[in-house]
């Protein structure tokens, strides 16, 4: 285990790893995330970590309706002409989460239910240009339990706006995979930077759940 591998390190210090008013935002948990075929993006690990992550994941999202924890989901599309993209392909991802495609779809048994928010982006964070602002004020979050893809990109940038929209942020380490391990480990650092209470385990937060303070 190399010394820089925040998700495999022993559980951090956090009295409250599920806040009060918290809810849990699932991000781009996406067909892809358990495909072999390449959907564009790379990612830090094989199929079978990823499989591991939405496991947790989906116990996660079981536990937070069981206990009365809103559950949000978010899904990147893209239109297929491209118009949308801006300069989201001049870095390392190629075209990816286009309409119609099966990767673009919602992971089978994470999709939302009842009057459960579906919100659609086209950019990293799930705050920018999106609805996700209003609908955490309408459910009077105070926090964000943050899983899914990628560590290192829209975790990140969904943190850093939860942050600066002034959430208190979790970033559940074990439910996120990034696109390189040395991506993932830096930028849960930095989310840690930010908030010194930001990074806790999949443990810890479904006893959060279960016993909310």
């Amino acid at each position: 285990m190399s010394e820089h591998d925040l998700s495999l390190r022993p559980p951090p210090a956090v009295t409250d790893p599920v806040p009060p008013d918290s809810v849990l935002v699932v991000v781009d948990v996406q067909g892809g995330v358990l495909s072999v075929e390449s959907d564009g993006i790379p990612k830090m690990s094989d199929v079978t970590g990823r499989l591991g992550r939405v496991a947790r994941i989906r116990e996660l999202v079981s536990s937070a309706r069981e206990h009365g924890f809103p559950v949000v989901f978010i899904q990147e599309v893209h239109k297929r002409s491209g118009v949308d993209f801006g300069r989201e392909l001049d870095g390392s991802e190629d075209v990816h989460a286009l309409e119609g495609d099966p990767t673009t779809e919602l992971v089978e048994g994470l999709e939302p239910i009842g009057d459960e928010y579906l919100i659609r982006k086209r950019r990293y964070s799930a705050f920018f240009a999106t609805e996700l602002d209003l609908v955490l004020r309408s459910y009077g979050a105070k926090a964000v339990l943050l899983v899914g893809g990628l560590t290192d990109v829209c975790i990140h940038y969904t943190a850093v706006d939860a942050h600066q929209h002034d959430y208190r942020i979790r970033v559940v380490t074990d439910c996120v995979g990034g696109s390189s391990q040395a991506a993932h480990d830096a930028s849960l650092a930095a989310c840690e930077y930010l908030q010194r209470d930001a990074l806790v385990t999949s443990d810890q937060v479904l006893k959060g759940l279960e016993n909310p303070t």
